[in-house]
Formats: structure tokens, sequence, C-alpha cells
């Protein structure tokens, strides 16, 4: 049996764990490996990518400002999560606001610090990433569409991390960046909706709050909608390969997810959705393997993008 002092001292790491959203770490992390072996370094070996120190640095720096981030978003938001997310917020009060600072604090001191190891460069990078984080979510997150555009871009930010070390601008890596962006920015919105008592009662600025859920689903339509042009690039236009498969099915998860979002009025609804654009998110990362899927069998590249 656990003493009492263990058992609260377990009960403080989950909920740690769950402030920082320690499940969606990883797959940052797994994207960022994958987006660098099989798109941004055509010319090296899988191993060698997997081997690379400054990579590993770069990846363990991304990880630990996003966790940050999870950090001080949670203490901005503990009033709104009170409504929205009460089970949740039961368990990230575990923690007091003091302890979410100190460990915000030191979390950041760290990323500064292990930046060095890579360059100048990175430290002015991944400060600058710190700094829009704590940024959005004092002052732009209450605001109308600005905060939803910056989140969107700071979820996508990491992965330019990976793609200045490398310094390979492939017109294909926008176009990946594009579609992912917008599927945030869908994701973003739709969590406005998921989460409307709460920004009514914080007066936060969203869109279905200034201009209801009808406006708002209209929106989501167009960007929905707009997530054609880069599947058509991807698919046409660039060499994606057996990835095609992953886009062909995004299109028709998004037309699903279309019809669904017409017949949604409740919390429940929302949540389907919002989980929808999940999968694809996370389906996304994986099917990056599809685009060369050689590299786990040879170690190495046999096709030039």
């Amino acid at each position: 049996m656990l003493s009492r002092k263990k058992k609260h001292l377990l009960l403080k790491i989950v909920s740690m764990f769950s402030v920082v959203r320690g499940y969606n770490i990883p797959i940052i992390a797994l994207a960022q490996y994958l987006s660098a072996i099989f798109i941004l370094a055509p010319n090296k070996r899988a191993l060698d990518v997997l081997l690379d120190f400054n990579l590993f640095i770069i990846v363990i720096v991304s990880s630990l400002t996003i966790a940050s981030g999870y950090i001080i978003n949670n203490f901005y938001d503990s009033k709104k999560d009170l409504i929205n997310r009460p089970n949740k917020s039961k368990l990230d009060r575990l923690v007091s606001q003091k302890t979410k600072l100190q460990v915000y604090f030191t979390v950041n001191f760290i990323v500064f610090l292990l930046a060095f190891f890579v360059s100048v460069r990175a430290v002015l990078f991944f400060s600058t990433y710190i700094f829009l984080i704590w940024f959005y979510s004092h002052k732009l997150k209450k605001m109308l569409i600005i905060g939803n555009l910056t989140a969107s871009f700071l979820a996508v930010l990491p992965f330019f991390a990976i793609l200045l070390y490398y310094k390979n601008l492939y017109p294909q890596i926008f176009a990946h960046a594009t579609f992912l962006f917008l599927l945030l920015l869908i994701r973003e919105m739709i969590k406005d909706l998921e989460n409307i008592k709460g920004d009514i009662a914080n007066d936060y600025q969203t869109i279905p709050v200034i201009y209801g859920e009808g406006f708002s689903k209209k929106a989501i339509t167009l960007l929905t909608l707009l997530t054609t042009i880069p599947i058509y690039y991807l698919i046409e236009i660039f060499e994606v390969r057996y990835m095609d498969i992953y886009f062909y099915v995004s299109m028709i998860v998004l037309i699903f997810f279309l019809m669904k979002l017409w017949k949604s009025d409740s919390k429940p609804d929302y949540l389907i959705l919002h989980n929808i654009l999940k999968f694809l998110v996370v389906s996304g990362v994986f099917c990056i393997i599809l685009i060369n899927p050689e590299v786990l069998i040879h170690g190495k590249r046999l096709l030039h993008l």
C-alpha cells in the first residue's frame, strides 16, 4: 500500500502531466523527427538524422517549450476551465498556481540553456517562441480572430525550428504546413463553439460569442473548403507518393465533418468534431512515413522529392 505522502506526490505528478498535456508532446516530437527524415533531410540516412545531437536538442527544447506553454495557458485559463472542463480543472488544481509558475520559469530556463548547445540563433528562436506563447495566453487569446490565428501559428512553429536547422525550403513543405495550419485553425474555431459558455463568462471575444454559432459554422465551412488547395498541390503537383492516400481519405473525412458540423448544436457534438480533427492531425503525423516507406527498410531515401 502506498503511504499518504506517496499518494499525494503521485496525484501531483498526474496533475502536472494533465496541465502540460503530456499525451500531446510525444506526438509533436515524433512529427518533428519524421518530418526531418522524410521531408527536410532527403540526402541523409535515417540513422544519421536520428543520431544528430543538435536535432535531438531541438526536439527536446521544442517539447519543453510546448510544455511550458501549456502551463502558462492553464494558469491564465483556470477560471474558464472551471466552466468548460470541470473534471480536468479539478485534477489540474491539485497543483497550485504558485507551483505552476515556478515550474514554468524553471522549464524556460532549461530551454534557454539547452538552446545554447545548438546555436545563438536557436536561443533567439526559442526565446521568441516562449514570449509569443506567453503573449498569446496573456493578451491575444481573448481577441477576436487574432487569438485563433495565433494559436494555430504557434502550434505549427516547432516545425519551423527543424526547417531553419536544415535550411531546406522545398515548396511542398509550405503546402504541408498550410494544410496543417488550416486543420489547426478549424480545430481552434470548433473549440470556441465547444467552450462558448466559459468564453462568455470570462469575456473572451470569440467568433461564436460576437457573431453567433451560424456565422462561425460558415467560417469553418469556408476554411474546410480551403484545405482542398494545399491537398491539390500535394497530390497533383508535388511528389508525396503513397501519402496521397492520406489526403484522399482526409477529403472524405472532411466532407463527413462538414455534414456533422451543420447538424451540431451541443457541446458533445462539437467534442466529436474536435476529435475528428485531432484524428486527422495525429494520423497525418504517422502517414508522413508513406512519403518514402523504403527508408524503414533500407535506412535511406531511394527517391528524391
